[in-house]
C-alpha cells in the first residue's frame, strides 16, 4: 500500500470522527472458555482458539500458550502494524524486518514465594530490526510515533482503569 492509499482510506474515517466523536469509541472484547478437566483457558482469536494454560515456570507442560507470552505477541503485533502504517504514511521505505519484543517475570511473586517479589513483568523490552534505507532521523521519527499510536504500547505504559467482577 502506497502513502496516498492509506491516506485516502483513512481520510473518511478520520473526518467520521472529528464531526462525531463518539463514532470513534469502539468496544474490543475476547472471551475464553474454562476446561473443566484442566488447567487451561480456550480462547477465541477470531481466526483460531488458542489453549492458554500454565507457564512451565509455573508447573505447566510448555505445550499450551502462556500469557505472558500472549502479552508479549500483541506487543509485537501491534508494533509492528503501527510501524509498518506509519512508515507507509510518511513515505518511509522498509521492505521487511523484525519486531522481537522480550519480558522479564520473577515466578516467585506469581506462586506467592514472596510478597517482595512482583506478580508482572518487571520490564519489557520491544525492538525492531528494519530492512531499510531510511535516514537516521526518519528511523527516530518512525520510532516516536510508533511508540505514540501503539495502543497495546500505550496501554501497558498507561494502564487504563481496569475493574474486575464475578458472577455464577
Amino acid at each position: 500500500m502506497q502513502s496516498d492509499e492509506l491516506r485516502a482510506l483513512q481520510a473518511p474515517l478520520k473526518q467520521a470522527y472529528r464531526d462525531d466523536p463518539e463514532r470513534a469509541i469502539v468496544t474490543l472484547r475476547a472471551a475464553g472458555h474454562l476446561d473443566d478437566t484442566d488447567l487451561s483457558c480456550h480462547v477465541e482469536t477470531g481466526r483460531a482458539l488458542v489453549e492458554a494454560g500454565l507457564h512451565p515456570a509455573t508447573g505447566g507442560t510448555g505445550l499450551q500458550a502462556c500469557s505472558g507470552d500472549l502479552l508479549l505477541q500483541a506487543l509485537v503485533a501491534c508494533a509492528g502494524v503501527t510501524l509498518r502504517a506509519v512508515a507507509t504514511a510518511l513515505a518511509i521505505p522498509v521492505r521487511g524486518g523484525q519486531v522481537r519484543a522480550e519480558g522479564d517475570l520473577d515466578f516467585r511473586g506469581t506462586l506467592g514465594v514472596s510478597k517482595e517479589a512482583p506478580v508482572g513483568f518487571r520490564a519489557i523490552r520491544l525492538q525492531f530490526m528494519l530492512d531499510t534505507e531510511g535516514t537516521a532521523e526518519q528511523l527516530a521519527t518512525l520510532e516516536k510515533l510508533t511508540e505514540r499510536y501503539c495502543v497495546v504500547l500505550q496501554t501497558l505504559r498507561t494502564p487504563p482503569v481496569l475493574t474486575v467482577e464475578t458472577t455464577r
